[in-house]
């Protein structure tokens, strides 16, 4: 196995041309006068095949700024699948820019089968992250993965920038990346990385594929710009810049937080063990995510992100992630549909942006792992973006914190079980178009328009399909499961997070 240094290189002098123009924007920001802004981009795509001389195909492609999401529920090509299909694919950009930038970008794909067969893989995920904080920028590209490879009969193990050979037709290079980190103006650096999980070379024609064609799996991409240093402009007292100046968007509130004390820094890097157990993943079916915990939110000192955005479609389950007390369930301007969950070790979990409640969200009640709380919105201050659930943690240790006991969720949010034993589809088309709106409608009203399911468990996938199938007049359970796209169950046992 060698190293592709030539594609590398490559990659990053279009890196740096970005990285450049990215320095050119700051650095004008600076000549005018006012404080500069960091900056930052995100890339993203789930496959992609390169034909010589033909127009190729790309699936999921998404791009940051403003934040983008994709899903989808298969890909082939050609039409029959002789060159690749695969199983579900979600891709995601992210890009938070201000005094300090966070972009994150995600391309993953499900069930891989390329060359009918000759390569396959369980799952292929490309993810990168970038960020500055004052003058320096960094990257991380360590979460790409490749599960269950298996490269003409035998099986790889994906390591970083890995040259696998196919035969007498091409090779196979895994999780390839490339990271450039520059200076600029005032010490201010860039940072450009990219990572591609699976990237299939020919280099003879193969499988209806001439020799020069290219086909990637997993495809993600970031930049960001440190600011460069500001020049200051005296600003006469009583100018309109002080009169009128915008203040910034507040913090998501939480129960806690008054506006009287002040907000504390981003937390160190704190991953208490929650030891209530049986905690799942808080969004049921397809989902894309990233680590924006800590992401600038406005001027404001203390003004980050507390916790990460899943996205997911409208109207897509949200689960209770533990056993425990649902409580604060609720509108409110920032959060729009929101509650709280505190399981049985008084870890608290907050959830908001919801379209709509379950008849279980009521203020006191005992919920089971699994339960329906709510589905999928983006109410309050999430209007106009694609729909997600804002998630936090705030392990019990650190409550006394305030709203600032927040930690990162990324960690927990990996390790959770993610349940995806029943497929849904149209799943927007149980929630009227007016339940998305603000203000919100009362807590625990049922908005589905076809059947109620949240009274099921999403551990119990039976217990979906006997809530919907007896309430639609006139139509065979079977014919039913296969109009909303559900599949046969696996297992659907929850881990300990």
């Amino acid at each position: 196995m060698v190293n592709n240094p030539l594609k590398v290189r490559k990659r990053l002098c279009f890196g740096l041309l970005l990285a450049g123009l990215l320095l050119l924007a700051a650095g004008s920001a600076g000549a005018g006068g006012t404080s500069s802004s960091a900056g930052g981009s995100a890339r993203a795509f789930a496959v992609r095949v390169v034909v010589p001389g033909q127009t190729g195909v790309e699936a999921g492609t998404v791009s940051a700024p403003p934040y983008h999401v994709s899903f989808g529920e298969s890909f082939a090509y050609p039409a029959d699948g002789s060159v690749a299909t695969t199983g579900s694919l979600a891709t995601s950009a992210t890009s938070d820019t201000g005094t300090r930038a966070v972009v994150n970008a995600s391309g993953e794909a499900q069930t891989v089968s390329l060359f009918g067969g000759e390569i396959t893989a369980t799952a292929a995920s490309a993810k990168a992250s970038a960020s500055t904080r004052g003058r320096t920028a960094r990257g991380d590209l360590g979460q790409a993965s490749v599960s269950g490879l298996v490269v003409l009969g035998q099986p790889v193990t994906a390591t970083p920038n890995s040259r696998v050979a196919l035969a007498d037709w091409g090779y196979l290079i895994t999780l390839e990346q490339g990271t450039d980190t520059s200076d600029g103006p005032g010490g201010a650096q860039s940072f450009h990385g990219f990572v591609t999980a699976l990237d299939i070379h020919l280099t003879a024609a193969h499988g209806a594929l001439p020799a020069g064609s290219e086909v990637q799996i997993g495809y993600a991409e970031v930049d960001v710009q440190a600011p460069a240093p500001s020049k200051h402009r005296p600003v006469p007292p009583g100018s309109s810049r002080h009169k009128h100046g915008k203040t910034p968007r507040a913090p998501e509130p939480s129960r806690r937080h008054h506006g009287t004390s002040p907000l504390l820094p981003v937390p160190p890097n704190v991953q208490p063990k929650l030891t209530a157990g049986g905690y799942v993943f808080p969004v049921y079916g397809p989902v894309s995510f990233t680590d924006t915990f800590g992401a600038f939110r406005g001027d404001v000192p203390g003004n980050w992100h507390h916790g990460d955005d899943i996205f997911a479609p409208l109207g897509a389950p949200i689960l209770a992630c533990a056993d425990g007390i649902v409580f604060s369930i609720g509108w409110n301007e920032i959060g729009g549909n929101r509650l709280w969950l505190r399981d049985s070790q008084g870890n608290e979990f907050y959830y908001a942006h919801l379209s709509a409640f379950s008849p279980l969200a009521k203020n006191g009640r005992h919920v089971k792992a699994g339960e329906v709380l709510g589905f999928v919105g983006n109410t309050g201050d999430a209007a106009g973006t694609p729909t997600h659930l804002h998630f936090e943690v705030h392990p019990a240790s650190l409550i006394f914190m305030g709203y600032d006991g927040a930690v990162d969720p990324t960690t927990y949010l990996t390790a959770w079980q993610h349940l995806q034993d029943v497929r849904f589809q149209n799943v927007a088309g149980w929630v009227p178009a007016g339940a998305v709106s603000d203000p919100a409608p009362k807590p625990a009203a049922i908005l589905l328009q076809v059947s109620d399911i949240s009274e099921a468990s999403g551990l119990d996938p039976g217990s979906l399909q006997r809530a919907i199938a007896p309430r639609v007049p006139g139509e065979g359970n079977s014919a039913l499961l296969r109009a909303l796209g559900f599949r046969p169950p696996r297992n659907a046992g929850a881990d300990s997070g």
